[in-house]
């Protein structure tokens, strides 16, 4: 038995609870003299005496020698007066392998009400980005069984992607399917401010019972409170963290970062930050960086990271679209005519890189890909001349062979969600669309 390790635990246990007590509540804000918390602490609101319910709160800030609280519930019989704890602590969660497989709310309970899974250990959610040089080069690529994105876009183990696509696009249907068919030991997906009908939806049309048992998905649902829907990012990417450590090649699919970013805007607002670029305040700009530099590879394991973006009238350069793709290592840009025309996924493969494709990838593949995107480029170029038939056959060989090759590739680049494509089945079929060429 380890005596010094049981000391010390008693030595950290509290001797002593400290209390506060509500001063005022203005909107999401609860202010409160005392107790004695630091920023990130988490505080439980006891709304009386006669009502055993405590509501959880997190310390947000200060105002003079005042508390500011931010409530992970809604608020009820809540009143001057009423009593606030201190745990002394932030945020844990349960952790283990007896998670996999499970729906979670947002601080790591089961959705389901039942109880956690005998082994779990605790975890905090909020931990720092790994050393810089403590991060081996990311290698070899990943499997995600997604033709388009394997073959043109293909992504490494640790690598950390947005896709960037308007509502209603297939943004979770494509993530359900990279859940299904990717070759990475464990999937945890964070569906951030979804819509409540939707989370039935996603579970069970786009990910199925083969991607769940090999999940963990986190939900905060848009009529949560704010700090919540932040929460439920920072526990998500703690989860993986976790699976990292033991060695593990993590998928954490986040739907979607830009939910995530509104929700710290309005915690800012209620602090009192001041709005600056289309209302964002300086907190999500800071945040943004802390939180996607946490997932990527380590000296044990990876996370490779996929974070959906909502881009408002499909503009590519509003301000959180921006800041995201500075950050990340490459992004997938999903086009609505795509989408119309009834091609799935709907990849707008000029529009989207990956950053890291040409140190993961053979040579040849190298230079099928960029033959592949040779000839998309040119016929969307010649588009409209050849659709009115303007253009006239022979005027140029290159345009000549793009429209002979033109239903050739868009059928490679086509795939039935419930259709799985195999990484060297994908990589042998780029090869054999130019092998009549030689």
């Amino acid at each position: 038995m380890d005596v010094s390790a049981t000391l010390k635990k008693i030595e950290e246990v509290q001797r002593y609870k400290h209390y506060g007590r509500i001063h005022r509540v203005v909107g999401l804000m609860v202010e409160s003299k005392g107790p004695d918390a630091s920023v990130g602490d988490v505080c439980y609101i006891h709304p009386s005496k006669s009502d055993n319910r405590r509501i959880t709160a997190e310390v947000v800030g200060f105002q003079g020698e005042n508390i500011l609280l931010m409530p992970y519930q809604e608020l009820m019989n809540i009143k001057p007066g009423s009593l606030v704890e201190a745990t002394g602590s932030p945020l844990s969660i349960k952790v283990g392998k007896g998670l996999v497989g499970s729906v979670l709310n947002a601080t790591g309970e089961p959705m389901d009400g039942g109880d956690h899974p005998i082994g779990l250990q605790s975890f905090a959610t909020e931990q720092s980005p790994p050393n810089p040089l403590s991060r081996p080069r990311i290698q070899e690529p990943i499997e995600l069984g997604v033709r388009a994105i394997d073959s043109l876009l293909t992504v490494g183990k640790g690598q950390r992607v947005g896709i960037f696509a308007g509502s209603g696009v297939g943004k979770s249907t494509l993530l359900g399917m990279i859940a299904r068919n990717s070759s990475a030991d464990i999937n945890v997906i964070a569906l951030i401010g979804e819509r409540g009908r939707e989370v039935r939806e996603f579970l069970e049309n786009d990910l199925g019972q083969e991607g769940l048992e090999r999940s963990i998905v986190v939900v905060a649902t848009s009529d949560q409170p704010a700090l919540l829907r932040q929460k439920g990012a920072y526990t998500a990417t703690a989860i993986s963290e976790y699976f990292r450590e033991l060695g593990y090649d993590v998928n954490l699919m986040m739907d979607s970062v830009t939910r995530v970013a509104m929700a710290q805007r309005e915690i800012g607002l209620a602090t009192g930050e001041p709005p600056t670029t289309k209302g964002y305040t300086p907190s999500v700009f800071a945040m943004l960086p802390k939180l996607l530099e946490r997932t990527g590879t380590s000296e044990r394991g990876t996370i490779t990271a996929f974070y959906t973006v909502l881009v408002d009238g499909d503009d590519l350069n509003e301000p959180i679209s921006d800041t995201v793709r500075g950050i990340l290592d490459g992004h997938f840009v999903l086009n609505r005519k795509i989408a119309e025309q009834g091609r799935y996924p709907a990849i707008d493969i000029l529009g989207s890189v990956s950053r890291v494709m040409n140190q993961i990838v053979s040579r040849t593949h190298i230079e099928k890909a960029s033959r592949l995107r040779s000839l998309l480029s040119t016929y969307e170029e010649n588009k409209e001349l050849i659709q009115i038939g303007a253009y006239k056959k022979g005027s140029s060989k290159k345009i000549d062979e793009a429209i002979k090759k033109e239903p050739e590739l868009i059928s490679f680049l086509s795939q039935d969600m419930n259709e799985k494509a195999p990484f060297e089945t994908t990589v042998a079929e780029l090869e054999e669309l130019f092998l009549a060429d030689k």
